[in-house]
């Protein structure tokens, strides 16, 4: 049977009329293929549509760290655009739409790989799709080269550490330092082994080695650069996945707040937006872990030209800031986990701030709380997308909000 596919997913997979999952496949492609439980996991293009485009990547077949290699860059901007468009009109909202902004290839700063021991050594990669096989991506186009060329440190710290029934979780994080990786679900460090770490963390010029959440070695601060401010994240702490991708949310949260003097700055992280804008604003940030807001202190101390920079330990879930609290601020910048942010952006709607920067790794979400926001009176004044996980199905944004002029 010949299905034709209407239309992607949030996963950029493709998805016939009657619900089919096609991974690997354009809207309005005629595919054929084996139906199993809902998917056809091996299907054969029998038309394919003009977006279609070879694969940069040689391992772009098996591996599942991509979605869209097969899609020319025109089609996956124009997508990503679109998926924010639909959220907002299921919302009942609509918004001018800034040109999307992408990263380039090769530019991923940060990377969540799995490792397992073999007979012969270790396997090293990004899961295949949707399995659990790990796929070796030694001519990978998505990393930046320094993480490449650390990939032989994680598969010497798999054999060390790994088994061969589980998996090794491995962060690896680009630092203005050095590469700074973080291991996790590996047997623990005993003495012998402590020594072997610290000599292979040396061996490959790492910045910083942690092993289980105990960091067995810093041989350089592995700062990361926000602003006038360098700052030396928690091992794993989160961080924007790219330099461009930072630099796109950043500017764009700078546009929307303009010359503002105070900023409540919500769900701050190390301070990928709050030491930017302290360089013309006081900026009140306030974070869930206290160990990213102790990096975010740090970086803000030793920073020259910074004005002021306070900072709260808050879980903004249970206890978001309340109106009476916010009423202090002239903007709020919110930069919220996946979930959005329900509790906090009805207490924003309730207050007299003017002015909000929201950036959200989930449109669905995002456009939820656009709505709560502009049933308060805000008008959506632009949004603008951020395609830093590119060839993937993910989706960031930056938008304005405000009761007064639009900027």
């Amino acid at each position: 049977m010949t299905l034709t596919v209407e239309r992607l997913s949030l996963r950029g997979e493709g998805i016939t009329a009657d619900g089919v999952t096609v991974p690997l496949a354009l809207p309005g492609e005629e595919v054929t293929g084996e139906i199993v439980e809902g998917r056809i996991t091996a299907p054969r293009i029998v038309t394919p549509v003009p977006d279609r485009v070879r694969a940069p990547c040689p391992h772009f077949a098996r591996c599942g760290g991509c979605a869209l290699q097969h899609a020319s860059d025109d089609f996956v901007a124009a997508w990503k655009v679109q998926v924010v468009a639909r959220a907002l009109a299921g919302q009942g909202l609509e918004a001018p739409m800034r040109p999307i902004l992408t990263s380039p290839p090769a530019s991923r700063r940060r990377a969540v790989l799995a490792g397992r021991r073999t007979k012969k050594g270790a396997l090293v990669g990004f899961h295949a799709r949707a399995s659990d096989v790990i796929v070796p991506i030694p001519d990978c186009r998505l990393l930046h080269p320094d993480l490449m060329a650390a990939l032989p440190a994680c598969e010497e710290v798999t054999v060390l550490g790994g088994s061969r029934k589980g998996e090794l979780g491995l962060t690896l994080t680009r630092s203005v330092d050095g590469v700074d990786l973080t291991v996790t679900q590996a047997k623990p460090a005993d003495g012998p082994m402590l020594a072997d770490l610290a000599v292979l963390a040396a061996r490959h010029d790492l910045a910083r080695l942690t092993w289980n959440g105990d960091t067995l070695a810093t041989r350089r601060p592995p700062r990361q650069t926000m602003g006038r401010a360098h700052v030396m994240p928690p091992p794993g702490a989160f961080l924007q996945a790219t330099e461009a991708g930072q630099a796109a949310l950043t500017d764009a949260v700078r546009g929307a707040l303009g010359d503002v003097p105070r900023v409540a700055d919500l769900f701050a992280g190390c301070g990928t937006f709050a030491l930017p804008l302290a360089e013309t604003a006081q900026v009140h940030a306030v974070e869930g872990s206290a160990a990213m807001l102790a990096a975010l202190d740090a970086g803000w101390r030793q920073a020259q030209g910074l004005k002021r920079v306070t900072t709260e330990a808050r879980d903004l879930f249970r206890r978001p800031l309340m109106p009476d609290e916010l009423k202090t601020f002239d903007a709020v910048v919110i930069d919220p986990p996946r979930a959005g942010a329900e509790a906090q952006v009805a207490q924003i709607a309730a207050s007299p701030v003017p002015v909000v920067a929201m950036v959200s790794c989930n449109p669905v979400s995002f456009a939820r709380d656009a709505r709560v926001l502009t049933q308060a009176g805000f008008r959506l004044d632009w949004v603008q997308v951020v395609d830093q996980f590119r060839w993937s199905g993910h989706v960031e944004l930056a938008a304005r909000l405000s009761r007064g002029h639009i900027a």
